[in-house]
């Protein structure tokens, strides 16, 4: 995206896609890109709306500069303190002096410690308004969606909510900025997966939000990364309050760990059953060879969850372990739970898959199987019967689904 773009009445896009970091905060992969989208609202006076990540500041800067048309800059609103967001708040107040910044009162400790910056500030609280002439900011804080500063931005002139990290999504933007401008099913996705990785711990702050934000007349919805959303805000209000109450679709998601193809067979098996029980979406992911990303998306959309490890050092294997640690980080409800390990010459897999099992307290799966070596045919059996037992419950949680 070349050039600032209008987005509504006397408002531009301003952002930038990245389409060189391999991995959003050093861990969550990008085969996509992101997009760090900023914008700027002209009345009167001027208001920025947040900035983008420090490498992109020429960009940035070019398109800032277009949209104001040669007028100074007023005010930069600043939803959300993290880099990507803030990275060049330092070079818009050298190029303009009197810049007054706005946020929070958790912001402004931050402002000071990343920057330096101290003077010529404007904390606002709840409800508080900003008058640019023709265009009146309204702001709200959403507290740990996702950090303790979070705030959100609303235009009551156009019915915008600049909406910061929520409604967020992964993917830099190819083509069309907005919703009807790409199939829904790629946006869902992007959104789901960005939601599963950085905002799905939250989920009791997201209820909290949206509960704070219902009462505005919200006609478009821009958040900070991926689609702008113009056609229908509600549909995407209804998805996060979807995910944040971890309401779950009929289907499940089977991941394991496997050096030689043993674990691999017992999963296929779990596959099998939980096929016979009558559900079909059905994803199975090799933990070693797709991104956690990815798989964390499919269980927060996914009723049933199977966890298959072999024993490595005594221990889960390497990429179990991770994601297990990324799922009790993240604290799931609604699933159905079944595991399965295997081992040579120490049991160790399947007594941590116990453990975690014990901490993550969802329904169980039965029964819970471990294999020595390699399957036999009453391991694989019971493998299936673990599947069929998942599925069925799977079935019986989301029958208005």
């Amino acid at each position: 995206m070349y050039k600032a773009i209008l987005v509504n009445k006397d408002t531009w896009w301003v952002g930038v896609n990245d389409c060189s970091t391999e991995r959003f905060e050093a861990l969550w992969s990008l085969p996509n890109g992101v997009a760090y989208n900023a914008y700027v609202v002209l009345g009167e006076k001027t208001a920025a709306i947040d900035t983008v990540k420090g490498p992109w500041g020429d960009e940035y800067s070019y398109k800032l500069e277009e949209a104001l048309g040669g007028r100074d800059l007023d005010y930069l609103v600043v939803n959300h303190m993290e880099p990507d967001h803030s990275g060049l708040i330092l070079e818009l107040r050298r190029r303009w002096p009197n810049l007054q910044i706005v946020g929070n009162a958790k912001t402004l400790p931050l402002l000071k410690g990343y920057y330096g910056v101290t003077s010529k500030t404007l904390a606002v609280a709840d409800g508080d308004t900003l008058d640019l002439g023709g265009h009146v900011l309204k702001f709200a804080t959403i507290p740990m969606v996702h950090w303790p500063e979070s705030m959100v931005t609303f235009d009551a002139s156009t019915g915008v909510l600049f909406s910061n990290d929520a409604f967020g999504g992964f993917g830099a933007h190819e083509g069309g900025l907005f919703d009807d401008q790409r199939e829904r099913p790629r946006w869902e996705e992007d959104m789901l997966r960005y939601y599963a990785a950085i905002l799905g711990r939250y989920s009791s702050g997201v209820q909290v939000a949206l509960k704070k934000l219902g009462g505005l007349p919200i006609k478009n919805i821009f958040p900070a990364h991926g689609t702008l959303f113009r056609t229908d805000a509600q549909q995407v209000v209804d998805l996060y309050d979807r995910w944040s109450r971890c309401d779950t679709e009929r289907g499940a998601v089977v991941v394991y760990g496997s050096m030689y193809g043993n674990t691999r067979r017992m999963a296929e098996a779990v596959c099998t059953g939980i096929s016979e029980s009558g559900v079909k979406e059905i994803r199975l992911y090799d933990a070693s060879r797709t991104e956690a990303d990815f798989i964390l998306r499919d269980i927060w959309r996914y009723c049933g969850l199977a966890l298959l490890s072999c024993t490595y050092n005594m221990l889960l294997f390497p990429p179990i372990e991770a994601l297990c640690s990324k799922l009790l980080n993240r604290m799931p409800k609604n699933h159905v739970l079944g595991i399965a390990g295997s081992y040579s010459w120490a049991s160790g897999a399947f007594p941590a898959l116990q453990a975690f099992a014990e901490k993550a307290r969802l329904e169980r799966a039965e029964p819970d199987v471990e294999v020595f070596t390699s399957p036999t045919a009453e391991d694989l059996a019971r493998c299936e019967a673990m599947g069929r037992d998942l599925g069925t419950k799977v079935i019986a949680r989301t029958q208005d689904r």
